[in-house]
């Protein structure tokens, strides 16, 4: 007898989700010293987390014998200010991960669809089967959402229909006008999810919140990327008020820390940090596109803060470059085994990759 014959068949089935490698178990493993290892896997923040928000959390270290704000009404209020929504429109999340859950949860039943493009984040599918529901994915066109595609696929059993934008892998955005067309064209059983993780990278992002609070659809978006807090576990989504007052339902009490309410709080203002960010990222993507030309490599002009590359045997060149102390994230989980995904460094990482995906490459033949 074990675990496995008396749990849910339907977990059993469910793929386990595999983020980017950590610094020390690749070490580990290889026999490397971590200090010599960079990791450009998990698209995060290369300047670090912002200056402000790591203040703000040694401040509240004093108070963590206590619970946190259960209704993060603090952050929910800055959040309103900044936004220009109300508080009632926001719900905060452990990473916008969780509020992906509390979809699942409020809206979709054993038996029921989903909508997603099949490059995009995989988590979508992933909870559609712990959630026994069906994700119909839809191909991408051009490394993007083919909307009318996604359109097409949406049936009388959908519920959710999710939009990441710019998307992960491929960095890539949809138009606003696009994006706009397939908004109005939902039907009303279906609420559109705009997975919006990068949108803060972009120079001219969809009036994603026009929509929010007008019309049914739900905003995601994350502390993560832009202000450098993917440790902390923290987002937010955004949606009219009875969607949220739902998604409160299903909400665990006190699922987001007190370290993590605070550091959010405190980063919203910090522009400068976000400044920083957005300028590194595209100085760092215009050298890789530089370096990766030179190597006659195809990629995807990104949106976001890394660059999808096609390097032929994926796996194997991610093996070589971890071998040379280099995390990057192969792609085979997203359907392209030839591929590789690359996160903006700091210059001197950027550099160092450039060099070991040369000797990589050369390794693998």
């Amino acid at each position: 007898m074990n675990f496995k014959s008396i749990a849910n068949s339907f977990v059993c089935d469910v793929p386990v989700y595999e983020p980017g490698r950590p610094i020390e178990e690749v070490a580990r493993e290889l026999g490397l010293k971590p200090a010599g290892i960079i990791k450009l896997a998990s698209n995060e923040n290369a300047l670090g987390p912002s200056p402000q928000a790591v203040a703000a959390m040694r401040a509240a270290l004093p108070t963590a014998h206590l619970y946190p704000d259960g209704g993060a009404f603090y952050l929910r209020q800055a959040l309103a200010k900044k936004l220009g929504v109300g508080m009632d429109n926001l719900i905060i999340g452990c990473g916008s991960n969780e509020i992906i859950e509390f979809l699942y949860h409020a809206f979709v039943a054993p038996g029921d669809e989903v909508v997603a493009g099949d490059r995009a984040f995989v988590i979508y599918k992933i909870m559609a089967q712990m959630f026994q529901a069906r994700c119909v994915e839809v191909p991408f066109r051009g490394h993007t959402h083919d909307l009318n595609a996604m359109r097409a696929a949406i049936t009388a059993k959908t519920k959710l229909v999710f939009v990441a934008n710019p998307n992960n892998p491929t960095g890539t955005q949809v138009s606003n006008a696009a994006l706009a067309r397939f908004i109005r064209s939902l039907p009303p059983h279906v609420i559109g999810v705009l997975d919006e993780a990068y949108v803060e990278f972009l120079d001219d992002p969809p009036p994603s919140l026009e929509w929010a609070l007008r019309r049914r659809v739900v905003v995601l978006r994350t502390f993560s990327k832009i202000v450098g807090l993917a440790g902390l576990r923290i987002g937010y989504g955004i949606a009219q008020p009875d969607c949220i007052a739902l998604l409160q339902k299903v909400r665990q009490p006190f699922n987001v820390n007190a370290i993590a309410l605070a550091g959010a709080r405190a980063a919203l203002g910090d522009t400068a940090h976000i400044r920083r960010t957005k300028a590194m990222t595209r100085q760092g993507l215009r050298y890789l596109y530089r370096e990766l030309d030179r190597l006659n490599l195809e990629y995807v002009p990104s949106c976001a803060n890394f660059v999808l590359v096609r390097v032929g045997e994926g796996d194997r060149v991610f093996q070589a470059l971890q071998e040379r102390g280099v995390i990057v994230r192969p792609m085979r989980g997203y359907k392209m085994p030839e591929w590789i995904r690359v996160t903006v460094g700091l210059p001197a990482a950027n550099r160092r990759f450039a060099r070991a995906l040369a000797a990589a490459l050369i390794s693998v033949g």
